[in-house]
């Protein structure tokens, strides 16, 4: 493999990996077919079915100015994977990033709580799209049964796993068709409920949209790091797009765009849902008011009916089902792709950087996403449905946690360029380092409230459970961590060491590479 100068002159020089070098199959997903990858991570119809309700509950009738301003730290570190892509278009994304910035140990701890978060979210959707099947199936007593639900979880893991290992385009494929079904619904439900609620047909509970509903003013620092930090779960998954970039036509440019645009789209779905949602259903807290707290935990099933019938009230619940599922597929993708960069770079066993001779997938590490999530849903499930439940309220610190380190190592990976151009200090300074605060605040606001006792269902060893499984599991990464380390194989990863000429390691930069080698 052929060696690059160091672009800012100190001489260095380092192995740059082919963009096909880990054996994935270029070239196989253009802007719609990584957009969707993203959209479909995030699951719109799921999340807010999910979400909405808590917003409500911790802001009032604020949800649509939350959803806009957690969008904005969103948008932020969006710039930030944009221009990190641009230049270094690696499927190991916060892993390869971070590394590069600030060396081996934070590059593995990032990379590890983005596998903490797919492994979090896909024990609790998995369950979600069998529960939800039954209930469009009419069959609501077993999905009430713990055991049924157990078994339907496992089972959507498995499949969605399978689809995950057959290939990139047969994922894109599902992905379109689900991505479109959940969209094409909540317009319809959305549309639906404002015509009704101006159109006076909506009831006495019912109320027109305000402009105070989008502003924050008012509202105490604790009520909204607490809606934010649900808000990032809305918005989280979008980041998907750039764990495929090396299976994208235009690697370096194609995913950064369609990140971008994801979360435009997102913003716009998730801000006209809930003002429809907030208008037709009002704030009582009783029948569909959303101060009712039998609503909370989905609010769109519960509108369903009384604004579109109960055929489409059916579709409504298939569509919440197909979110969840589609979710599961998606989070699988950028673990197995991460995991197969951090194998290729030596800071994980050479098993996990296997790729399937016939499918150009990391088939190995797909199996171990989807056996992981398995073995955590199980043993969350055997302790209680509070505890599954609270673990998707940790969901937050995960992502906040990963977020942030990738718009900071943007930052610095970018240091000595920043000043070559009022673009480079705005797109790769300035926003940014915004975004990466923002996400670090959210996360010690939130980290502090959560370890209250009376925050969320559960209380482990004196402490709330919410806080106990978020931080617990990013801790969990130091000892496995220690254990890469110990590894005679892997230890010249963590030492900075380059390994071979096929699989470098990645060792930190101070200024932008060059485009040769990427």
């Amino acid at each position: 493999m052929a060696q690059v100068q160091h672009p800012t002159g100190t001489g260095a020089t380092r192995a740059a990996p082919p963009t096909a070098g880990k054996g994935l199959k270029p070239g196989a997903l253009g802007l719609w077919g990584n957009m969707v990858i993203g959209l479909g991570s995030t699951a719109p119809a799921y999340s807010l079915a999910a979400t909405l309700g808590y917003v409500v509950l911790a802001v009032g009738d604020r949800a649509p100015a939350m959803f806009l301003l957690a969008f904005v730290p969103m948008l932020l570190v969006a710039v930030a994977y944009r221009e990190l892509n641009r230049a270094v278009p690696d499927c190991g994304t916060t892993f390869t990033w971070a590394t590069k910035a600030f060396g081996p140990w934070v590059g593995w701890i990032g990379g590890w709580g983005l596998a903490v978060s797919g492994i979090i979210v896909l024990a609790n959707v998995a369950e979600i799209a069998g529960v939800y099947s039954l209930y469009f199936l009419g069959l609501d007593s077993l999905a009430e049964d713990p055991v049924v639900k157990v078994l339907l979880g496992i089972a959507v893991i498995v499949a969605m796993t399978l689809v995950s290992y057959r290939g990139i385009v047969l994922s894109e494929r599902v992905q379109s068709a689900l991505v479109i079904v959940q969209l094409v619904v909540l317009g319809l439900l959305s549309v639906v409920a404002l015509w009704l609620v101006y159109g006076g047909g909506a009831g006495p509970q019912a109320v027109l949209p305000s402009p105070q509903w989008f502003s924050p003013l008012g509202l105490s620092v604790s009520a909204i790091a607490e809606a934010v930090i649900l808000c990032v779960f809305i918005y989280w998954g979008w980041d998907a797009c750039l764990a495929v970039a090396e299976e994208t036509r235009g690697a370096d440019s194609t995913p950064g765009k369609a990140g971008v645009l994801a979360t435009v789209v997102l913003v716009a779905t998730y801000l006209l849902v809930a003002v429809a949602v907030q208008a037709f259903a009002g704030f009582g807290e009783s029948g569909i008011g959303l101060n009712n707290p039998d609503n909370s935990d989905d609010v769109l099933s519960v509108l369903g009916e009384p604004v579109l019938g109960p055929v489409m009230a059916a579709v409504l619940l298939l569509t919440v089902a197909v979110s969840a599922a589609a979710s599961t597929q998606t989070t699988i993708l950028p673990f197995a792709r991460g995991a197969l960069s951090m194998a290729v770079y030596g800071a994980l066993p050479a098993r996990f950087g296997r790729v399937h001779p016939r499918y150009l997938t990391p088939g190995f590490a797909t199996l171990v996403m989807g056996a992981a999530s398995v073995f955590f849903y199980v043993v969350l499930s055997l302790i209680s449905a509070d505890t599954l439940g609270d673990s998707i309220a940790s969901l937050g610190l995960a992502v906040a946690f990963y977020y942030g380190v990738t718009a900071f190592a943007c930052v610095w990976y970018f240091r000595r360029t920043l000043t070559a151009s009022p673009r480079n200090l705005l797109l790769r300074g300035v926003l940014p380092l915004l975004g990466g605060l923002a996400m670090a605040s959210a996360f010690l606001v939130s980290a502090r409230d959560m370890i209250a006792v009376d925050y969320g269902s559960t209380v482990i060893g004196g402490l709330g459970g919410v806080f106990v499984i978020g931080v617990g599991m990013l801790v969990l990464g130091l000892p496995l961590m220690l254990a890469c380390y110990a590894s005679p194989s892997l230890r010249p990863f963590f030492r900075g060491a380059t390994l071979d000429a096929e699989t470098p390691v990645l060792v930190p930069d101070t200024g932008e590479p060059p485009r040769a080698g990427l």
